[in-house]
């Protein structure tokens, strides 16, 4: 979907109805869990085997894990992330209900905000005429935001490590705006959460990830309308440095 949406369906109105009834997926025949993590690796999303659900809580052995079914199976999550076909074939056949992560900073970063700040922030982005990439929501009350990221190994020391705004189990602590960058990850759809929730795509992975920052205003305003704060359109930057 274009951003040529909005104006040839009639505006905001029926962009929610469209955000609340469609569920756009990655061209694909059948829709499969293997297919659509296939086409996530062909779009450039590196993949890595997570944990999933055990009933309401975690299938790895940590007793109180802090964020069950979302994190890697493996320490080394960073250098197992592929996106070779082979490899992803194998994992998703002999691991048949796991969840898989994308490591964020590589080839994208993942602009992570509460469901209704999203759902508000994309109207306004497609009304606008803004391109937007994919765009994924958890059944836990957040939307994902995929984008370009901003660094690359060849510009090492304009990179932003994730680390300076928060950590994947410190999440909790971070209720507005996230930006999963260098040395984090997040979910990509499909994923099973605890309490029969789970993690699909609003928007496919057709379309071409964006620039960050053409997001970034509409996106931090509508988080702070969300925690109930005037925007502070100074912020707008933020993470990055000068």
């Amino acid at each position: 979907m274009s951003a040529e949406f909005g104006r040839r369906s009639g505006g905001h109105g029926r962009i929610s109805q469209w955000l609340r009834g469609r569920r756009t997926e990655p061209k694909a025949e059948d829709g499969s869990r293997e297919t659509l993590l296939l086409a996530a690796a062909a779009a450039g999303l590196p993949l890595a085997p997570a944990a999933y659900p055990s009933g309401y809580r975690c299938s790895c052995d940590r007793v109180g894990c802090p964020t069950p079914a979302r994190h890697p199976v493996s320490f080394a999550w960073q250098t197992q992330s592929t996106t070779d076909r082979a490899q992803i074939e194998r994992w998703a056949r002999h691991q048949p209900q796991a969840n898989f992560i994308t490591a964020t900073g590589m080839v994208h970063d993942v602009l992570d905000v509460p469901h209704e700040a999203g759902r508000e922030a994309l109207e306004r982005l497609l009304a606008s005429g803004i391109e937007v990439g994919p765009v994924a929501e958890t059944g836990d009350g957040r939307m994902m935001f995929f984008t370009l990221t901003r660094g690359t190994p060849e510009d090492e020391d304009e990179w932003w490590p994730c680390e300076l705004d928060c950590h994947p189990e410190t999440m909790d602590e971070h209720p507005g705006l996230r930006w999963h960058c260098r040395g984090s990850y997040v979910l990509v759809p499909p994923a099973r959460l605890p309490g029969d929730l789970g993690v699909q795509w609003v928007r496919g992975l057709e379309h071409p990830l964006p620039d960050p920052l053409s997001l970034l205003e509409i996106l931090t305003d509508e988080c702070s309308r969300y925690a109930g704060e005037e925007p502070d359109h100074a912020t707008a930057a933020w993470p990055l440095r000068g």
